[in-house]
């Protein structure tokens, strides 16, 4: 088992695309937010992460670290367990296990590409609301800039 503290968890594509969208908008002379602002937008869902819970990700799609189906405990917001169901999901929990998501990572990842206008940004919900699967594609004429995350086997409660 491993604690990941959530704030060195954000996989450094996502940090490098936020600069470069901040930086496009900018210099296209976009409308800018301060730093240390969000802009106004809707959250996906009001489903809440429970504080305890386990569920499995199948990550495709695009060129990206995190590739592979994975087994994923989660408690108190932070990823403590993380298991690779196929080779991909191995290589990745072994080399960067911090790039595992809790479901609230995905959701802000999909609120992220939402609010920065990316082509494709969709999500089917459970009855329960969570995120159940989620499209990326943040470029529509980019190649392997896509993601697509298929959530299933949650069970909260403690693990």
């Amino acid at each position: 088992m491993y604690a990941v503290p959530r704030a060195t968890r954000c996989p450094l594509s996502r940090l490098v695309l936020t600069a470069a969208v901040l930086g496009a908008a900018t210099a296209c002379g976009g409308q800018t937010v301060p730093v240390g602002t969000k802009p106004a937008v809707a959250p996906v869902t009001g489903w809440k992460e429970p504080s305890a819970y386990t569920y499995t990700l199948t990550s495709t799609a695009g060129e990206r670290a995190l590739i592979g189906t994975f087994r994923v405990t989660v408690r108190d917001g932070e990823v403590v367990d993380a298991v690779g169901l196929d080779e991909s999901a191995r290589r990745v929990v072994k080399r960067s296990p911090a790039v595992v998501p809790t479901l609230q990572d995905l959701l802000a990842e999909l609120d992220g590409a939402r609010r920065e206008g990316a082509a494709t940004a969709e999500a089917d919900f459970a009855a329960d609301g969570h995120p159940t699967r989620i499209a990326l594609d943040r470029e529509k004429n980019a190649v392997d800039d896509e993601a697509l995350y298929v959530i299933g086997d949650f069970r909260p409660g403690r693990p």
